[in-house]
């Protein structure tokens, strides 16, 4: 199958050498991608999952900040998979394998210390949806669901590993119900919002199999200042601080 509105976006550079995504009009990427690799805080020696990758932006950020020891990326739609695998083959990266797969059927083969996932936000059959059933698969819980998600890292993960979701605040019940009756003890917190003066706009929330209970609330994150510019800890996150 041959696409032809792919574009190309820098992201930087890893050790020297240049980092491009393939974007298109159904798969791009947001602010939430950012918010979601640097609140995962991925290690050297991890073995991580990105589900639900879209274009790859998250593990190309992954990659670029953390470099763990390999990321599988699952996709179920075969564009966002394409587009994948030609930022690979640009960016010469080889530790990140693009999986098309429906990341229910899937399993690692070796347990996993880290999974993220930016699922689609919005419980299938509210809101209007998209003309393009490709961003309405993406907005839409129509092929996966959190408590898909949730049950899904419960088979990959090792005892300790971790799950990484960011979703809409209305969804926060969702998701904590999900990883507990899937034994992953929900541990950090963290809301977004777009400046101090506005309410939450996503929730960050990581959970761990096996763990206790106990949660950590950490401080709101802020993405601009009440003057319209980036805050200082979104110019860290986009790596430019």
């Amino acid at each position: 199958m041959t696409y032809t509105d792919f574009t190309f976006e820098p992201l930087g550079e890893i050790n020297g050498n240049p980092i491009e995504i393939c974007i298109s009009t159904e798969h791009r990427f947001g602010t939430d991608a950012f918010l979601l690799a640097d609140f995962s805080h991925a290690r050297h020696k991890d073995m991580c999952a990105d589900f639900c990758t879209g274009s790859g932006i998250i593990a190309l950020l992954l990659q670029k900040f953390y470099q763990p020891k390999h990321i599988y990326a699952l996709e179920i739609q075969e564009k966002a998979h394409e587009q994948l695998k030609i930022s690979l083959e640009r960016s010469v990266i080889s530790n990140i394998t693009p999986v098309l797969t429906d990341l229910k059927n899937w399993r690692s083969g070796k347990e996993l210390d880290l999974i993220t996932c930016n699922p689609p936000y919005k419980i299938n059959n509210t809101g209007a949806k998209n003309d393009s059933e490709a961003v309405s698969i993406a907005r839409h819980e129509m092929m996966c669901t959190v408590e898909d998600v949730c049950s899904a890292a419960k088979k990959n993960l090792k005892f300790g590993g971790r799950l990484c979701i960011c979703n809409r605040p209305e969804r926060l019940c969702d998701i904590i119900t999900a990883m507990r009756k899937n034994g992953i003890e929900p541990k950090r917190m963290r809301t977004v919002h777009k400046n101090p003066d506005c309410p939450p706009w996503l929730v960050l929330v990581e959970g761990k199999k096996g763990g206790s209970n106990f949660i950590q609330i950490e401080k709101p994150l802020y993405v601009r200042t009440k003057d319209g510019g980036n805050s200082e800890e979104m110019m860290r996150i986009y790596g430019l601080a």
